[in-house]
């Protein structure tokens, strides 16, 4: 019975709603533990300048809402999923960037890589993967015209 529920809701979502819900329960995720336990800022001081992560933890809960409902969309609606996802990881590499730029944190270049890479680049790859493709079949060569 499980399996034919998952079967069903994989069918519902598809590729692109399948991942768009698992990013969005993660980033949601993500975002209620700075809410409930926030980390060391080290690193974040452009953002903890502003205000304190767990005001910022509502970036990632309120993304992973919206991507994680992105997924229910058809086709073609479900961008805004993609374009919301981005933007908490692109925040974090900036304000990591900014403070290897500082001197404020010499580990955070590779943070700020990590962020961009495994989030912000794996997000823009999944945005470009069509829904359905099929592989092209090649086509016989043709030996000569009939008569």
């Amino acid at each position: 019975m499980p399996c034919r529920a998952a079967r069903r809701l994989y069918k519902a979502l598809g590729r692109r709603g399948c991942f768009l819900a698992i990013i969005g329960i993660g980033k949601t995720c993500w975002g209620i533990s700075f809410l409930v336990d926030p980390p060391d800022d080290r690193g974040l001081r452009l953002l903890t300048d502003v205000c304190s992560l767990r005001h910022w933890s509502w970036l990632w809960i309120v993304a992973g809402i919206v991507t994680f409902c992105s997924a229910f969309l058809r086709i073609g609606r479900d961008k805004i999923g993609f374009a919301v996802a981005v933007v908490p990881p692109t925040v974090w590499a900036t304000a990591y960037t900014v403070a290897v730029v500082s001197g404020d944190y010499s580990r955070g270049g590779f943070v700020a890589l990590w962020y961009l890479t495994s989030h912000v680049g794996v997000i823009a790859w999944a945005a470009t993967v069509p829904e359905y493709s099929v592989p092209r079949v090649p086509r016989p060569a043709r030996r000569g015209k009939a008569a």
